[in-house]
């Protein structure tokens, strides 16, 4: 391949994970181009952190394989985490408003690769194309209100909720009548760790989901057999 052809590939790429991230939704290909040239791609073994708490931001990230496990660590050393990000999320954006450094830790829970959205060069092109900052404003009003809705989950709901919403928000249509597949996080104490709880609780949750008819397990993939009785068990409080 000619240096030509693998940069144009790479730049492809890029392009494309920026278009599936929803933090980018609604951008042309134009945007795109120049957003990608603020992109760095970052590869992380399994097990690799990416950055730590407190270290100086260059950017934030969006996902292009992989996973990876944004968590703080208490003073006992208890890892919780805060959200586990896949391809085509983005995370860390509110280091482009802060000089205080990351606000937590990530790793990487299995081979995976990252594009780091350069801090300085993203907020020049913020400037240049004033147009581009407020549709980036649209985008991130809906990115908030998911984490704003993940946290409620967290302090507010029970495990079951909290299990059923994490299913719901994986089936493209929750109204359907359809069976939908969901594959698990690579183990079920990182599952359990971002629903704030432990592996004990949750393998007792599915298993009573699975009593209920309402998934079938095996191995890492759950299907949901029906999303919209799911659905509606929890807007009738009916999982409690």
């Amino acid at each position: 391949m000619t240096p030509g052809y693998l940069a144009g590939y790479k730049e492809s790429a890029i392009i494309n994970t920026l278009r599936s991230c929803q933090l980018f939704d609604g951008l042309g290909i134009g945007d795109l181009k120049c957003v990608a040239q603020t992109a760095i791609p970052k590869r992380l073994d399994k097990g690799e952190y990416l950055f730590r708490e407190g270290e100086p931001a260059t950017g934030f990230y969006v996902v292009q394989r992989g996973t990876i496990n944004v968590h703080r660590t208490g003073a006992g050393g208890r890892e919780q985490v805060i959200h586990l990000f896949h391809a085509g999320d983005s995370f860390a954006e509110v280091v482009l408003a802060s000089e205080t450094g990351y606000p937590a830790d990530a790793r990487a829970t299995e081979p995976s690769q990252v594009l780091l959205i350069q801090k300085r060069e993203f907020l020049s092109l913020l400037q240049s194309k004033p147009e581009l900052a407020l549709r980036m404003l649209a985008s991130m009003s809906k990115h908030l209100r998911v984490l704003v809705d993940m946290l409620g989950d967290l302090t507010l709901k029970d495990v079951e909720t909290r299990l059923a919403n994490w299913l719901l928000r994986r089936c493209v249509d929750p109204k359907s009548r359809q069976p939908v597949e969901v594959v698990l996080p690579a183990t079920k104490r990182i599952l359990a760790a971002e629903l704030g709880t432990v592996s004990e609780t949750l393998s007792r949750t599915l298993a009573k989901f699975r009593s209920r008819g309402l998934i079938r397990v095996a191995g890492r993939v759950v299907t949901v057999v029906d999303p919209a009785a799911l659905l509606a068990l929890l807007r009738n409080s009916e999982l409690r």
